[in-house]
């Protein structure tokens, strides 16, 4: 039996930064998202939450970091019709463990242990530029026959 045809690439996000080598920020395989490992990178290639002061020293804020890529992964899984909590699978990398607290308490924000994504999350020894502390891909689970979904800000339900 043939396969069917792959569909069409989808346009980037315009508000994430491009992609730095031939992959998509994500991608579809039948009722599944892969998002690509997201940085806090910007579009003009600055970095949210991390900057370079006058002396030379480095400043990070892993929590806007976190932020800012959570954010990324939304605007991604949107060209798909998905959302943060389509989300079922998390892998995160840090720079240091010494910014998993302000990590978790970002990650924390958007989704919950009984609806949330499995989470993996490991220490590396560099991400491909020195202001980044932490990038994360994920996989999501959307029907392609799955109703429209409303924009939604994050994956935990309204107490």
């Amino acid at each position: 039996m043939p396969r069917p045809a792959r569909p069409a690439a989808k346009a980037e996000p315009a508000a994430l930064a491009p992609s730095r080598a031939n992959y998509p920020h994500c991608r579809r395989a039948g009722d599944y998202v892969f998002v690509s490992g997201l940085s806090s990178r910007r579009p003009d290639n600055s970095f949210v939450g991390g900057e370079i002061a006058p002396n030379g020293d480095m400043k990070f804020d892993i929590r806007a970091q976190t932020e800012a890529v959570l954010q990324a992964i939304r605007r991604s899984l949107a060209t798909e019709g998905a959302a943060l909590s389509d989300i079922v699978d998390v892998s995160t990398f840090l720079v240091d463990m010494s910014d998993f607290p302000g990590y978790n308490e970002v990650y924390n924000r958007h989704f919950d242990a009984a609806t949330g994504p499995a989470r993996t999350t490991v220490a590396v020894h560099q991400l491909p530029h020195p202001l980044i502390r932490i990038e994360i891909r994920a996989i999501a689970y959307r029907p392609l026959d799955a109703p429209a979904r409303r924009a939604t800000r994050g994956a935990r339900k309204a107490a």
